[in-house]
């Protein structure tokens, strides 16, 4: 026992030298972490923010004016004016994500309870701005409309008050969760890579006939190949959520970070498995690269993280629990946004590890098929 954990040792110290002297490797793991995670956090918003807005206003009343007047920064540009002919061009041009047509005599008709009708043309190319959007100016209509006939502030007194509070990220900035589902993103799309990697340089670089005539076994192989990349990994992770995450963007994590990197760990062991049986499979590079696109987009697309499992067909939903990235991402965001502690996410550090273990002894008995057939 004690001389397989010294060569497994000694062959994952081999395997992150191999990783420092690649330079490639490195640059798209430093960049992954940090560079790719600030930029997606910071780039992609899903709240209204700065939204182009556009108004054809045929009535020139003093309600269409303060309609005109209530969309403001930061979540609208300033409205620009339209005429009612020019609707269309700009719309099909995608100038404005918002058009709203003000018909004439609106304010007459809304003090004589005619209940008029407004038009809010709505480019949905951009669905989430879209649906936020449409939601965003149907309650300033709303509101200005109630303002105009009461003379409020379009509020009532009722016996019974709702009022919601944010635990986790108050001000419901996108960034925050941005940042965290991106980095449980790049876990997934790094540990194929490189383990998969890490066995086919050695089959490019043909230092796969060394390793035969040492006195090591293709389990040992295998178990260095995991330790090693999912150590840099992980040392890439925390580096991430320490400096990136929490430093520049700011991000208040009240979860625990070292329970995270526990549950990286349990996630990188299958993925990293599974990255050794694509290996197995391909013969270079670009045929790996083809392999690992598909297996990375269906488990990232249908982890949870994007859409709810809840939500999918249910033979998606069966099928999924056999995907780590499925319990992967029901475990972070119980962790960093629910502040969950191990009691609550052990099933999910569970299943992670059976899974890991199944795809563990599968890639064991592929790359020993391998290493016999290099023989």
């Amino acid at each position: 026992m004690r001389r397989h954990l010294k060569n497994i040792y000694r062959l994952g110290l081999k395997e992150l030298n191999s990783l420092r002297r690649d330079p490639v490797l490195l640059f798209l793991l430093f960049f992954t972490f940090t560079v790719a995670i600030y930029t997606v956090a910071t780039g992609v918003q899903t709240e209204v923010r700065n939204a182009s807005i556009a108004i054809a206003d045929e009535d020139q009343s003093d309600l269409s004016r303060q309609i005109r007047a209530a969309f403001m920064k930061p979540y609208f540009k300033q409205p620009a004016l339209l005429g009612l002919e020019q609707i269309d061009a700009v719309m099909d041009a995608g100038l404005f994500a918002f058009v709203i047509n003000i018909p004439p005599d609106f304010q007459a008709d809304v003090l004589a309870a005619r209940r008029p009708r407004l038009q809010v043309n709505v480019d949905a190319t951009a669905m989430t701005l879209a649906g936020n959007g449409a939601a965003y100016i149907q309650s300033i209509i709303n509101r200005q409309l109630a303002n105009f006939v009461g003379r409020t502030d379009g509020t009532e007194s009722l016996p019974v008050a709702l009022v919601t509070r944010t635990k986790f990220n108050p001000n419901l900035d996108s960034s925050w969760f941005m940042s965290v589902m991106q980095i449980v993103s790049n876990i997934t799309m790094l540990s194929l890579i490189l383990s998969g990697a890490a066995v086919i340089r050695e089959r490019e670089r043909g230092t796969i006939e060394h390793l035969l005539v040492m006195p090591v076994t293709p389990g040992e192989i295998m178990i260095a190949k995991i330790w090693a990349n999912s150590l840099a990994i992980i040392l890439a992770v925390t580096l991430s959520l320490y400096a990136v995450v929490q430093g520049i963007l700011g991000v208040v994590i009240t979860g625990s970070i070292p329970l995270f990197l526990l549950g990286a760990a349990f996630f990188l062991y299958a993925m990293t498995a599974l990255g050794i049986v694509l290996s197995t499979v391909a013969r270079s590079m670009p045929q790996f690269g083809l392999l690992a696109i598909p297996f990375f987009v269906v488990m990232n697309m249908l982890s949870g993280g994007t859409s709810p499992i809840e939500g999918m067909p249910e033979v998606l939903q069966v099928l999924m629990q056999a995907a780590p990235s499925t319990h992967f991402t029901r475990f972070s965001q119980a962790v960093i946004y629910r502040g969950a502690g191990i009691e609550i996410v052990w099933p999910q550090l569970a299943r992670m590890a059976l899974i890991g273990t199944v795809l563990f002894v599968f890639a064991l008995m592929r790359f020993r098929a391998t290493m016999s057939a290099a023989r």
